[in-house]
């Protein structure tokens, strides 16, 4: 490898060093986690007349396959910034589906369900886990996530960190999403047993069998079906 190569590289590592540390992910992750169940929420409002909560999380509004998605977005298009719009659609274009696809395959094969299931009048691929209309969707979000919204939520988010308590503060919510995602995961897999016909085994089951029970359950997670 010539020095160019090297010096590239290495320039690249710097970039992403400073631009996404832990604690920046962190709050890109967050943020994307809260603005797509509030969008989803508008949507179903908008598009079906009445609320409905979406949500993954059960002890918070966040939906972490958004902060995923902002998070994988924002690290595989930074280094892209200076590339063309068409070019900048097209990326997001494939890593957004592929990224739906993904989620979708991993919420079948941890959980045995899934969230959902594109219609062939919506262009299905991969398995009807995304499609070609929803990618079409990724590729505006993209440039839009890039140009526009990025370099505004990056200012925002360094006035945070340099705050006087401003780490405090993001290590403070962190565990709390942390807890939350075990806590949730674990509801949503003692369901799995439930429809398995397992017992409870500890006090932990039992706890969830008591409060977070299938009709419960269905108040956070009205699209989910069960994969047999």
């Amino acid at each position: 490898m010539d020095n160019t190569n090297k010096n590239y590289i290495k320039k690249i590592k710097e970039t992403y060093e400073s631009n996404f540390s832990f604690w920046k992910l962190f709050w890109i992750f967050y943020i994307g986690c809260f603005s797509g169940v509030i969008v989803e929420i508008i949507w179903c409002l908008a598009k079906n007349g009445y609320f409905e909560y979406r949500t993954a999380l059960i002890l918070e509004p966040l939906n972490p396959v958004y902060g995923f998605g902002a998070v994988v977005i924002s690290l595989l298009l930074f280094n892209m910034k200076k590339c063309t719009n068409f070019t900048l659609y097209f990326a997001s274009f494939i890593i957004g589906g592929l990224f739906e696809c993904a989620c979708s395959l991993f919420q079948e094969l941890v959980f045995g369900t899934v969230s959902w299931v594109y219609k062939p009048s919506n262009f299905g691929i991969l398995g009807n886990r995304t499609s070609l209309l929803y990618c079409f969707f990724w590729g505006f979000l993209g440039i839009a996530w890039l140009r526009l919204i990025y370099p505004v939520l990056s200012k925002s988010i360094d006035k945070i960190l340099t705050s006087k308590y401003g780490k405090k503060i993001t290590i403070t919510i962190a565990i709390f999403v942390s807890f939350d995602i075990l806590f949730s995961s674990g509801a949503v897999l003692r369901q799995k047993e439930r429809r398995n016909q397992i017992p409870p085994k500890n006090f932990i089951d039992t706890f969830y069998d008591n409060h977070f029970s299938d009709d419960i359950l269905k108040f956070f997670y009205h699209n989910i079906t069960v994969i047999e």
